[in-house]
């Protein structure tokens, strides 16, 4: 199951949205449950550094089903994960990637967001992912 182009579309607007009220200017990116692009949109004069950013959190976090900040976590010097972030093309180990999970618990895509402080980018992830679902699987084995 994927998430749908309209509720992809939702959650770039409520995103969005959430940017404009920071002050900041994002790109943002959802992909499907097979971590490909679903949907994209980025600011007017938000980096474009943060292009390859907001799609790589959204990968990370549909390839793993949790947030990156949580695989930024277990990634760290001495951590079990340590050095997972050169895997798969690279993938982005710190906050705003968010899984998108419907209301049956399905993991249906992700979300990324960059352009920001990684505070910011974990918030406008968060308006994104809550007009569509939630953003937490049940348990994990890695979670801690």
């Amino acid at each position: 199951m994927h998430v749908t182009i309209a509720a992809a579309e939702a959650a770039i607007e409520a995103a969005r949205k959430r940017a404009i009220e920071l002050g900041t200017k994002m790109c943002i990116a959802v992909v499907d449950s097979g971590a490909d692009l679903k949907a994209f949109h980025r600011m007017d004069d938000a980096w474009v550094g943060s292009i390859d950013i907001a799609v790589k959190k959204a990968k990370t976090a549909v390839f793993f089903g949790m947030p990156t900040g949580e695989i930024g976590k277990l990634s760290q010097p001495g951590g079990s994960l340590y050095g997972i972030e050169h895997s798969n093309q690279g993938l982005i180990t710190f906050p705003g990637g968010l899984p998108i999970v419907d209301e049956e618990g399905v993991l249906v895509g992700a979300i990324g967001v960059s352009g920001s402080s990684v505070e910011n980018d974990h918030a406008v992830a968060l308006a994104g992912v809550a007009v569509v679902g939630v953003s937490d699987l049940p348990e994990h084995p890695w979670r801690t």
